[in-house]
């Protein structure tokens, strides 16, 4: 009001001093507003891909909400700090440039920017529940992988860079696009932008909001798994199993509850691997089950595993044995790294091949029978579970060095033998599928070899074995497309040539066979390394080989300089480990001398580097984080999360349900690191303490940020 009233009196003929002294005091009003947007819309700087110069925690008590703000206000003070420390890296240095890119011309659109964004928000007002992003002018190439990001309609074609992140110098990080396509995606994302003109939210969590909880309701109880479980309310359900993969209307927003008896913190490894605590894992018809079979024993509180015991009467010792005399090729923890195991009905299976080196991933098939899977994981072997009937598994192609399926009632014949088909499918080509039964119908073996014959499957080996009591078959998948040609009968028929093997998330199985990869480009065309070198050999189809190595460098850094003694994480209790959006398995690689396993998971929207990971002779899998992932409560120790959030943008309509389900997954006691942008973190630390999750540690540094949380047993 005063300027206003120094303007009126300006346009009166009261003397030149009085037009002086209004443009002066307007001059300055515009200086200190610019200066005031100027620092609230700071430049966007690169994201912050490495931390490894913690090598202290900040600290290991819960920190104020303000904790994070004021650390990335900090900025500069932070850098030195870590620096004079001795523990700065060139990720510190490298994102100070950025803070200096945006003066002149720059700065007034950053300007506009802002206003802009005042304007939506105070249009918004506070119901909106997903802030509007910053955006910043960086280098052309960073500049497209944030529109294509953007971009509406574009989210499943998010380019490799937006994954692994460019420094400010552009130099020791990973610099370039992963995928070749990428430009081509890139251009096509800049069109419909310039034809929508329509700026997408990211899922940033609201910072005003209040969160209170409750327990699930559900008929499975502390078993919950949502989108396997069915829960209808009233009236009785025969089965309360999914036949197929089948999520909630809305995402979950309430907190599985404990078991009955409590919930004890899990034996270290390799302890958990002769015994768990029984109560960890009770379901209602294990202890039935318990009775009729001496691979597991009930002693006391315990849930034990004699060794050498198992479905097999004569041993599982026995039983890998005989299976390399029949087929000597089959060298375990050589050649034969990488195994899926049909039905998971003997975790036994899986513990014995872990000390000859090959890495056994378990999928639980649910139905109403006991499902074993939980009793794996909390073993502390890799399990996952899914319905196995029309739609393909959440694996690519081509990548198991051996499938198993032990007294295997599966009807592979039924349906066109679409089952059969996507084991073909999975299976690296030469790989091998070995199937026991204990009791062979005739007609279902005549089907069998009828199937088996039709896809050119070659039987290796077929052998009674007398002291097992079971007939074990071996069957080898062809390695090239030539005998496909030489059937009488082209049924099943060649998959078409657009038909991508790879896709797989709610893709119902073909009656189809896929090519066998001819090309050095395609993956499976070639076996890889014996174990341990396919770690750290790369086929001639990985076209970035570079950015695997960066990769796998930068988390052997990131780990060893951070996680292992910087976060207080006692890493003798950690066995499951999750890295939530992972790319190359760099973290898996990272923390291979940890005794640890982990689950690589490729989110469905990102690029798919999953083949990669398999052919380094880890596992994982493909997922959609908007949903819930394919594990009983209860069975993680060690979520890692690296930019997952700000990666989803605006897929999910409830990112809150993704913690939700971190809650969900995660033991007590269990711990989550997230790194991620400053905006979401913030928020985010109040979601978890609002779970009464204790924050271990944060710490931010130019708008990037990392916070490290531990699970309690607070249940509401």
């Amino acid at each position: 009001m005063a300027i206003a009233r120094l303007v009126r009196q300006a346009k009166r003929p009261h003397g030149l001093w009085v037009k002086m002294a209004a443009v002066t005091v307007m001059g300055l009003c515009f200086i200190f507003v610019w200066g005031v947007f100027s620092s609230s819309s700071s430049s966007v700087t690169s994201q912050r891909e490495s931390f490894e110069d913690i090598a202290e925690p900040v600290s290991f008590s819960s920190h104020k909400p303000q904790k994070l703000r004021d650390e990335s206000k900090k900025g500069g003070e932070s850098e030195k700090k870590s620096k004079g420390n001795g523990n700065g890296s060139s990720h510190s240095s490298a994102t100070r440039p950025h803070s200096e890119q945006h003066k002149g011309k720059d700065s007034k659109k950053e300007k506009k920017h802002v206003q802009h964004k005042e304007d939506k928000e105070r249009e918004n007002h506070q119901g909106s529940e997903e802030p509007q992003p910053q955006h910043g002018q960086e280098e052309k190439e960073k500049e497209n992988e944030n529109v294509k990001e953007e971009v509406e309609g574009e989210e499943e074609k998010v380019d490799h860079e937006s994954d692994v992140d460019v420094d400010a110098d552009g130099g020791s990080d990973l610099t370039e696009s992963v995928d070749k396509d990428d430009s081509e995606v890139v251009e096509d994302a800049e069109e419909l932008r310039k034809k929508s003109k329509v700026k997408v939210k990211g899922p940033l969590f609201d910072p005003n909001a209040s969160y209170s909880w409750k327990l699930c309701s559900s008929r499975s109880k502390h078993n919950y798994i949502p989108c396997i479980d069915i829960e209808v309310g009233g009236g009785k359900v025969t089965s309360y199993r999914h036949t197929e993969r089948s999520c909630p209307r809305t995402p979950l927003m309430c907190l599985v509850p404990l078991p009955h008896e409590g919930y004890g913190s899990p034996l270290p490894w390799p302890e958990s691997k002769l015994k768990i605590l029984y109560k960890n894992v009770a379901h209602p018809k294990l202890a039935a089950y318990i009775k009729r079979h001496n691979w597991l024993m009930e002693s006391e509180e315990y849930l034990t595993f004699p060794q050498n015991q198992s479905e097999f009467k004569g041993g599982i010792h026995h039983y890998l044995e005989s299976i390399e005399e029949m087929v000597p090729d089959i060298e375990w923890g050589k050649n034969i790294r990488v195994v899926l195991d049909i039905g998971c009905t003997d975790s036994s299976f899986a513990a014995a091949l872990l000390d000859k080196d090959v890495l056994t991933l378990s999928l639980g098939l649910k139905n109403d029978l006991v499902d074993l899977a939980q009793v794996a994981l909390e073993r502390g072997f890799p399990a996952v579970i899914s319905p196995f009937n029309r739609r393909r598994l959440p694996f690519p192609s081509q990548v198991f060095d051996a499938i198993h399926c032990a007294g295997c009632s599966i009807p592979w014949h039924s349906n066109g033998g679409k089952l059969l088909l996507e084991m073909n499918r999975i299976l690296r080509p030469g790989g091998y599928f070995i199937m026991s039964t204990k009791h062979d119908s005739i007609e279902e073996e005549e089907a069998m070899t009828t199937l088996t014959a039709s896809i050119c499957w070659n039987v290796l080996a077929h052998k009674s074995d007398d002291v097992g009591e079971v007939g074990v078959k071996i069957y080898q998948k062809p390695e090239g497309n030539d005998i496909y040609e030489l059937r009488r009968k082209k049924i099943p028929p060649l998959c078409k040539e657009n038909e991508n093997p790879d896709a797989v998330w709610y893709v119902p199985m073909k009656t189809c066979l896929h090519p066998i990869p001819s090309g050095i480009e395609q993956h499976g065309a070639e076996w890889p390394e014996e174990w341990p070198k396919r770690l750290e050999t790369y086929p001639d189809w990985v076209n970035n080989k570079e950015k695997v190595v960066a990769d796998t460098n930068h988390w052997n850094a990131v780990v060893n300089k951070s996680y292992i003694s910087g976060l207080g994480i006692n890493w003798t209790s950690i066995r499951n480990v999750m890295d939530m959006k992972s790319i190359y398995g760099g973290l898996a690689v990272a923390l291979s001398q940890q005794k640890v396993w982990v689950m690589n998971v490729v989110p469905v929207h990102a690029p798919d580097t999953l083949p990669i990971i398999f052919e380094r002779g880890l596992v994982g899998m493909y997922h959609d984080w908007c949903e819930s992932f394919g594990t009983y409560p209860r069975t993680y120790d060690l979520l890692h999360a690296d930019h997952l959030f700000s990666r989803l943008k605006n897929r999910c309509k409830q990112p809150v349900s993704i913690v939700v389900e971190m809650d969900r997954i995660t033991r007590p006691g269990g711990w989550t690191i997230i790194r991620d942008k400053v905006e979401i973190l913030n928020p985010l630390e109040e979601i978890l303490k609002s779970m009464q999750w204790e924050i271990r540690m944060t710490f931010a540094q130019e708008k990037e940020g990392i916070l490290c949380a531990q699970k309690t047993l607070w249940r509401p």
